[in-house]
């Protein structure tokens, strides 16, 4: 049976625990331990030829840095790339098809981008061997009887050209210099520049510096730049970061007018359950536990496969990959909340920032309401926030003065915190229930959000997805009456994002509290929402939000401006968007019933 020992670097702190897994290990063969301190590399290391995976060391270890895990036979000799010692493994791939779009879609850390950088030829896999670099006569026979042989046949003779949309557009500027138009005329080797311009909404930045622009636009810049290149297989890794609903739509389609076709292949990882489900012809899902073991499932069927991720059960590998299913609401929420008290309320407000003018009906927000927020970017979201937030004022209308109290969770958190500080000392400050394993808070959000294996980590030393659940969780933490949350899914991946919105209604029905979510994520929006606001007008020049609208109402109007369309899953109930020119799609578009309720086939 394979066995994966992980022993996370980051979190082993030898020096302070005085190496107990080395001393209750009880396993001895050869006059060698199963694990043991290795000078060189200044950590202990597991053997694991020689672990019996009894998990004496996983429990005795005080920082959560040692996982150990068991392996099906099956997968022994099928490891396609292993990074070191105690370090992840990655099984399979995905299969690239011609005329086809394959969606990738699982947890961060579980080998997408690894698998992408292998599929673009950045990383030669060494087939599981640390000891040597794999040759690609054995890379091709190890990939026999399936596609990926004739794929890494081609790739490794030099007959297949493939370009790669990289995860973090935010490095670009440091390797990149010139303007979005020279450098896209540059890239063009299919003439798509004018179309390309217009599709993916580049005129107001043509003639900007790449290092002016926001990391929005810098996500469109690099989607053109690769779409206009001529090859046989293109990669995007997350390619709605950054992006707004409005946006998402537009790269979903671009990317399948300009990939599909002409024998051309396209793998797309993404986090966006409606983006995935939009532009995707099948699904490969990725499973295992983050940053020790990845496994690709075999390809589905885009509705097939979304729904066996969500249900956690594959059931052609009889495979449980969580431990309950992801179910949502069949219908929105009915009954407006006209008797109740409202906790907090607003009057026709106005705001000008500079050349920006933003007005805001009137509204007001109830106890256990959550009420999302939709609309471009640049068009006054984050402001309404600051200002019932209190962080500015309004230049004319009011917002209650009520004494109730707000937590507020803004929308870049990587400046908010000292880079000394602990996790625990974040969490601790916000609510000593917070780190207190009995408390109903560490169990539902803290365990839950996976960040009691962070608790001792240096905020300096973590990651985007890893700073963005911290400042979710200081901000639940918060004992308040109103609760702010800019943007809490971003960097996230579909399970971290669904559990943060569980989380928030969680704290939301416990509490008797109320809160505002902004949000791009559609998904996210129809699961989290009670009411919606939405955000209308020209980004940076002006904006209007309409008042809190029954979540139906809201949403047609905010699927009217995106001219797209849902339909309802049968199996899970989420809402799904219809392929553009549709029966469906056609049928709604003419009844005016762009959010739909009923479920589809």
């Amino acid at each position: 049976m394979p066995r994966i020992a992980v022993l996370d670097k980051e979190l082993c702190k030898p020096s302070k625990c005085g190496l107990e897994c080395l001393r209750f290990c009880p396993l001895v063969r050869t006059g060698v331990k199963a694990i043991e301190f290795k000078e060189n590399m200044k950590r202990p290391v597991i053997h694991e030829n020689l672990c019996i995976g009894c998990g004496i060391c996983v429990k005795k270890c005080p920082f959560k840095a040692i996982t150990i895990v068991n392996l099906p036979a099956e997968l022994e000799g099928e490891c396609v790339h292993r990074y070191g010692v105690n370090a992840f493994r990655l099984y399979g791939l995905p299969i690239p098809k011609p005329r086809l779009v394959t969606g990738v879609i699982g947890k961060n850390g579980t080998g997408k981008t690894t698998s992408l950088k292998i599929l673009s030829g950045k990383l030669k896999p060494n087939l599981g061997d640390l000891s040597r670099e794999a040759s690609w006569d054995e890379i091709i026979r190890f990939f026999r009887g399936s596609e990926l042989q004739t794929y890494f046949k081609k790739l490794s003779e030099g007959k297949l050209r493939v370009v790669h949309k990289i995860q973090y557009v935010d490095l670009i500027p440091r390797y990149v210099k010139g303007t979005v138009s020279s450098l896209i005329e540059k890239a063009d080797e299919r003439g798509l520049v004018d179309c390309l311009k217009e599709d993916l909404g580049l005129v107001k930045i043509w003639d900007r510096d790449i290092k002016m622009l926001s990391g929005g636009e810098l996500q469109r810049f690099i989607i053109a730049t690769v779409l206009c290149k001529d090859a046989d297989l293109y990669l995007f890794d997350e390619p709605s970061s950054y992006l707004d609903a409005y946006e998402r739509v537009r790269i979903a389609k671009a990317i399948r007018r300009y990939t599909v076709g002409d024998n051309r292949m396209c793998i797309v990882v993404e986090h966006d359950l409606a983006v995935l489900d939009y532009i995707s012809d099948h699904i490969c899902i990725i499973f295992g536990e983050p940053g020790v073991y990845g496994i690709v499932s075999n390809p589905y069927g885009t509705g097939t496969g979304i729904n066996h991720f969500l249900e956690g059960f594959l059931p052609d590998l009889n495979m449980r990959i969580r431990s309950e299913p992801i179910r949502f609401r069949l219908k929105p929420p009915s009954t407006p909340r006209t008797v109740e008290q409202p906790l907090l309320e607003w009057s026709n407000l106005e705001k000008k920032l500079g050349e920006f003018h933003l007005t805001v009906s009137e509204g007001c927000i109830h106890e256990g309401e959550v009420i999302g927020v939709v609309g471009p970017n640049g068009i006054g979201k984050t402001t309404f926030v600051r200002m019932l937030s209190g962080e500015i004022s309004p230049d004319s209308g009011e917002v209650s003065e009520k004494t109730i109290k707000i937590s507020y969770k803004p929308q870049y958190v990587s400046s908010k915190y000292s880079e000394d500080l602990t996790v625990r000392d974040v969490l601790m400050r916000a609510s000593k229930d917070a780190i207190s394993t009995s408390s109903w808070f560490f169990q539902e959000i803290v365990v839950k959000l996976r960040l009691d294996r962070l608790l001792d980590r240096r905020i300096g030393d973590l990651s985007g997805g890893e700073l963005q659940k911290i400042a979710i969780a200081e901000c639940l933490a918060t004992q308040a009456d109103l609760y702010l949350l800019d943007e809490p899914s971003a960097y996230l991946d579909v399970e971290e994002r669904l559990a943060v919105a569980t989380s928030i209604r969680r704290v939301m029905e416990t509490r008797k509290a109320a809160a505002l979510v902004v949000e791009h994520d559609v998904i996210i929006v129809d699961f989290i929402s009670d009411s919606l606001m939405v955000f209308r007008g020209d980004p940076g020049v002006r904006g209007h939000a309409t008042s809190p609208l029954e979540l139906k109402n809201g949403m047609n109007i905010f699927l009217a401006d995106l001219q797209i369309t849902f339909r309802r899953d049968v199996r899970s109930g989420r809402p799904r968007i219809n392929k553009e020119g549709s029966y469906l799609d056609r049928y709604q578009k003419r009844i005016g019933e762009y959010y739909y309720v009923e479920l589809g086939k």
